[in-house]
């Protein structure tokens, strides 16, 4: 008995993802103009991912930009959040960049000429309006970027017999600076 619990948990071990330690999110970076809210950031991946990709491995990574009021004597408030689901796809043999970006029931779906450009447009927002500061109550209030990317070579029902196998290669989150809305310090 005690080894299979030995090899149970030597697999387990061995399936756990490695750490984010090389993704990294630069930004976000809040912008307040005309009563709205813009958010700005962007995602590296590490090397080993890049190089993934480059050699046809599709990877589907989702993006989430949230909105938080802050407290000070109680857990910090979710106001709203968007999702993009990105995807990345590369035919090294044919030279197709192909990407797409589903946020909400929109789906963009574009091509490139260069890697690097899919690699620019795919992990980047740029000025994204997240929300007006009319529909805010006075406060303080920070964005939090989540990144993930989920492992496609484990079959769904794995999760639902080894609970702590981790589903995701890699996820990551970063925190904006605290900025204030209606004038409350």
């Amino acid at each position: 008995m005690s080894r299979f619990i030995a090899a149970s948990l030597l697999f387990s071990y061995l399936m756990l993802p490695l750490p984010a330690n090389c993704q990294e999110i630069s930004g976000p970076e809040v912008a307040l103009d005309n009563h709205d809210i813009y958010v700005t950031f962007s995602l590296k991946l590490d090397v080993k991912r890049v190089r993934e990709i480059k050699e046809g491995i599709d990877k589907e990574l989702k993006l989430y930009v949230d909105l938080f009021k802050v407290w000070n004597a109680w857990p910090d408030e979710f106001v709203l959040g968007k999702v993009f689901t990105r995807t990345l796809k590369c035919d090294p043999i044919k030279g197709e960049y192909v990407a797409t970006s589903l946020s909400g029931n929109v789906l963009t779906e574009r091509r490139f000429r260069s890697f690097d450009s899919m690699l620019t447009w795919t992990l980047s927002v740029k000025d994204l309006k997240l929300a007006s500061t009319r529909e805010l109550e006075p406060g303080q209030y920070f964005v939090r970027i989540t990144a993930e990317s989920r492992i496609r070579k484990l079959p769904p029902v794995i999760g639902y017999f080894m609970i702590f196998v981790s589903e995701n290669e890699f996820k990551i989150r970063k925190d904006s600076a605290v900025f204030v809305i209606g004038g409350a310090g």
